[in-house]
């Protein structure tokens, strides 16, 4: 019988049975490829090195030190254990006062700010793009360019808005004959007011600009069958924009609650954590344990616990939202 014999391609061959012509061909093929890798490799080299050296090195370097007796004016830093932990969850002990106390003040923070960070930013990005086209680009700038700021340029703006004897919030109820010597900034429920209104104006920008890109995804077609079944603006938001845009604003909260867990810069530069110590928030206390008792063991212990809450309350906003949406 007749056997079907195939040609091989010159790829399929063995090395010592190609021409020196194909073995040049391969050889520079496989150099291409290399230095294609290569070349990948060295465009992604600079963003390792940062993500090892300032996010991997120090979490690690900062688990370690949780499990020790690390002073910063010690040389000797002894392997504790769990005890800086056990420090936290003991009652009467300093740590258990910063930890909780400072834990309490951030979560009354989150409950506060996160529900209007998503409605607020929602609010604005619906009145933004209900206005003309010519004009939209304009008001988005005005309301992002807050955001673009830095900590302390804002801290200082809302100090002198909210001072209790020359603020200019002061002045304009003592202008329209109303209660005028408030201590926006010194007594309560106004230094939590004040810091909350000083968080909106500074960070809204961004989640309004969030919620504009989603809005802009959603079918005009639905809002015209909508319209021509008779629906109003009100019954167009809650059965069509809402729906349509769920995804995002999950992502929303979710980076507003991991934002609003990590505030420092607005009550350690606005309010000193006063009054008293009602808006001494856990980043401020994790920061004094640090550099003000030198106990730096304590203090990682501290922001690890604070990491692990944080990335407990996202897993189960993100499980609630997606089993409302199943």
């Amino acid at each position: 019988m007749e056997k079907n014999l195939k040609p091989q391609s010159a790829s399929n061959l063995p090395m010592e049975m190609l021409p020196a012509s194909a073995i040049n061909t391969r050889t520079e093929r496989a150099k291409t490829k290399w230095k294609s890798k290569l070349t990948s490799s060295l465009f992604i080299l600079p963003y390792l090195i940062c993500f090892v050296a300032f996010l991997v090195y120090p979490l690690v370097y900062g688990i370690i030190m949780s499990f020790q007796d690390y002073e910063l004016l010690s040389s000797e830093h002894k392997f504790v254990g769990l005890q800086n932990y056990i420090d936290i969850f003991t009652a009467g002990n300093y740590m258990h006062t910063s930890f909780f106390q400072g834990l309490l003040a951030t979560i009354k923070f989150v409950i506060y700010s996160v529900p209007l960070l998503v409605v607020v930013g929602l609010a604005l990005a619906l009145l933004v793009n209900a206005l003309p086209p010519k004009v939209r680009g304009v008001f988005r700038t005005i309301f992002f360019t807050p955001y673009a700021i830095s900590a302390s340029v804002m801290a200082v703006i809302f100090i002198r808005v909210f001072d209790t004897n020359a603020g200019l919030l002061n002045i304009i109820l003592s202008k329209l004959h109303l209660p005028s010597q408030i201590g926006w900034l010194t007594d309560l429920p106004w230094a939590w007011i004040a810091l909350i209104g000083a968080t909106l104006w500074w960070t809204i920008g961004f989640n309004m600009l969030i919620f504009i890109n989603a809005l802009n995804e959603v079918s005009e077609e639905m809002y015209e069958a909508a319209k021509i079944d008779g629906a109003n603006a009100w019954q167009r938001l809650i059965y069509i924009t809402l729906p349509s845009i769920r995804r995002i604003m999950v992502f929303i909260v979710i980076t507003s609650t991991i934002a609003s867990f990590n505030i420092y810069a607005q009550p350690f530069l606005m309010t000193r954590g006063g009054p008293g110590s009602e808006t001494t928030v856990l980043l401020m206390n994790v920061f004094d344990v640090a550099f003000g008792q030198h106990k730096m063991g304590a203090a990682s212990a501290m922001a690890l616990l604070m990491a692990l809450m944080i990335i407990a309350v996202s897993i189960v906003q993100f499980r609630l939202t997606n089993n409302k949406e199943g």
